[in-house]
């Protein structure tokens, strides 16, 4: 039988149902009556509009041709019971798929087996359970990154607030397919401050600052009120100069939930679109209500964390400022508990004590000069203890023994973060020093820089902490001190000159021990009485051959040579007759010839030799004599200098 045509079968079935037209043609839903062959045998007009046929088209065809997936047909037939709520899917005439719930039920008639199959069209229950479906979906997926975040922020660490505030921002943005978001404090003065963002690829960023007093007076207003502030088009915007700062940021649709603390309206939250427009559905508005009172949690957070570091570094600078103190003063009390006497009787020492009680009384600035270790600090003190700052302990800074990275924050303070590792503000040694005495040993050494902050001090009495641009007035006398010759430093240009000449109010110059032979006898006791209280003995005579040696002994390393020498003999001393030997010198060094030629040798051997015959770099023999290494260099082969092992070309 050809494909189209109805079985004898089918044809009489058909001619048997045509009453039953009627009946069904009322039904809301698509009503099939079908043979147990499967040939559709009656259609009503509903099944027509679910399934885009007229009836001629239908009857006498195959079932198949609108539920291709249905094999319960057979099954109705042999076993003759009812098929409810079958979900399948039909196929309309222009061969798209329709979901659809059937009911199959067997009707017998004439002795044989029909089935009326009830077809409904589901697609708009279906699409209103997606909907539903994909609403709890959101609101599920919504609960559960608000219950994350909450968490997650809880417990954060101060240093991850700042990046949990971020990727907080990223989610949500990404959750809601936006463009931006932010977060951002409110100060009093109408900023929006430490603004924390998250944008999208090739989306515009945000400045960390906005004076939104100035730029978003609107919004402000609202945000300050407690408002929600939301907008879907730049046009619903009441105030012209937010609508142009929202369009020069490239926001096109925006909402703005306000954060509160203790109370207060603190800062803001808001997600915005840049790619494109958005309207912001009632629910979606609550639901970053939601997200702001979470944020709110951070933001009080991250006040408080600020309040108690804040708190805390002031704490901490406090107690730098006393720790700090407390060092000047104890080396000061444990070094001068008073004004030690300075041993000597010679012309040359009169002459220096003399200049001291001259200038003691006055607040004038001191040059002490004179070769290392012929005890200028004690002259210093001196100065210091005679003075009217006296009831203050004077504060002691080696140029020289500071690298020269950190002596200008040595002397003169720094802010907290001038520099990397600055990580507390720190107070200088000037300002330590206001109301007394700073004393600036090694002061050819200071380098060119802070020479000329010293110098405003000399001239104005004010410093300025390094990353700060506030002047600080302090009131401090100044004594500085050299072994180096500073009119030669100022001619090759290392030292300023106009600093040199506001240094040298009152020189001093303090005479080497070899110019104190008469003192070495008095010195020598200074040094056996000290050390018999360190070590425990007791000494009763220092022989004579041991005082004429050292009367005769140049003392290059002056004071300081001959307390090492006094203590070397104490330490091997076995009576209370004491033996105390000179270093060795060599015979022409004994000598000390007068010619100016032999003198500079001498001295330039001597302070390579303290060098470790190092030439170059900060410490160097160049750096200490004041001369280029190039010409240092050309002056050791002139007078014959070599370092010891080094063979001859």
């Amino acid at each position: 039988m050809s494909s189209g045509e109805v079985s004898p079968l089918a044809r009489e079935t058909i001619d048997t149902t045509r009453t039953s037209q009627l009946a069904v043609e009322a039904s809301p839903s698509g009503v099939l009556l079908v043979t147990s062959d499967g040939t559709i045998v009656l259609v009503n007009r509903e099944l027509e509009r679910q399934f885009g046929y007229v009836r001629d088209e239908l009857v006498g065809q195959s079932v198949n041709l609108l539920l291709p997936e249905d094999d319960a047909l057979a099954r109705v037939i042999e076993t003759e019971s009812v098929v409810e709520g079958r979900e399948i899917h039909g196929r309309r005439k222009d061969g798209s798929l329709i979901p659809v719930e059937i009911e199959l039920t067997p009707l017998h008639e004439a002795g044989r087996v029909l089935v009326l199959a009830s077809v409904v069209d589901i697609t708009e229950r279906q699409q209103v359970e997606d909907i539903h479906r994909k609403a709890l979906e959101n609101q599920l997926a919504f609960e559960r990154l608000v219950a994350e975040l909450s968490a997650r922020f809880i417990d954060i660490h101060p240093e991850q607030i700042e990046s949990s505030i971020q990727d907080g921002l990223r989610r949500i943005v990404e959750s809601f397919d936006l463009d931006r978001g932010l977060f951002y404090a409110i100060e009093p003065d109408g900023v929006f401050s430490d603004i924390t963002s998250w944008t999208g690829p090739d989306i515009p960023s945000i400045p960390r600052r906005v004076s939104a007093k100035e730029r978003f007076p609107f919004t402000l207003e609202r945000i300050l009120s407690g408002d929600v502030v939301s907008f879907s088009t730049l046009g619903e915007i009441p105030d012209e100069r937010d609508r142009e700062s929202f369009r020069a940021l490239g926001t096109k649709s925006a909402v703005i939930v306000s954060m509160s603390v203790a109370g207060r309206v603190a800062g803001a939250v808001g997600f915005s679109t840049v790619r494109a427009e958005r309207t912001w559905a009632p629910p979606v508005v609550h639901r970053f209500k939601v997200i702001a009172s979470v944020f709110a949690q951070v933001m009080s957070r991250r006040q408080s964390e600020a309040t108690l570091r804040n708190a805390l570094a002031e704490v901490e600078r406090l107690k730098e400022d006393l720790q700090v103190e407390n060092v000047h003063l104890r080396r000061e009390v444990r070094e001068w508990s008073g004004p030690a006497p300075i041993v000597g009787q010679s012309a040359a020492i009169r002459q220096v004590l003399e200049q001291i009680e001259q200038v003691a009384a006055t607040d004038s600035t001191v040059l002490l000069l004179g070769e290392t270790g012929t005890g200028k600090e004690l002259f210093a003190t001196q100065i210091h203890e005679l003075g009217p700052r006296r009831d203050r302990p004077m504060v002691r800074t080696n140029c020289a023994a500071i690298p020269s990275t950190l002596i200008e924050s040595e002397l003169f303070g720094r802010e907290k973060g001038a520099f990397t590792g600055a990580l507390a503000r720190q107070v200088g040694r000037f300002e330590l020093a206001s109301g007394s005495t700073i004393f600036l040993d090694e002061i050819g050494d200071l380098p060119s820089d802070v020479q000329v902050k010293l110098l405003r001090v000399l001239e104005e009495g004010t410093i300025e902490r390094l990353g700060s641009p506030h002047p600080i007035k302090v009131n401090t006398r100044i004594i500085a001190a050299t072994h180096r010759n500073l009119e030669r430093r100022v001619a090759e240009g290392a030292f300023r000159s106009d600093l040199y000449y506001r240094l040298n109010v009152f020189p001093i110059r303090v005479p080497p021990l070899r110019e104190r032979v008469d003192d070495i006898q008095m010195l020598a006791w200074r040094f056996v009485e000290e050390f018999s209280r360190t070590f425990g003995r007791h000494v009763e005579e220092i022989t004579p051959e041991s005082l004429s040696a050292l009367r005769h002994y140049p003392w290059p390393g002056n004071i300081r040579e001959l307390r090492n020498v006094v203590e070397r003999a104490m330490i091997t001393a076995s009576g209370p007759r004491l033996t105390i030997a000179p270093p060795l010198l060599s015979p022409a060094a004994a000598r000390r010839s007068p010619k100016l030629v032999d003198v500079e040798t001498e001295h330039i051997r001597g302070v390579l030799e303290s060098t470790g015959w190092r030439i170059r770099g900060p410490g160097g023999a160049a750096d200490r004599l004041g001369l280029k290494p190039t010409t240092l260099e050309t002056r050791m082969a002139k007078l014959g200098l070599k370092r010891p092992g080094t063979q001859p070309h």
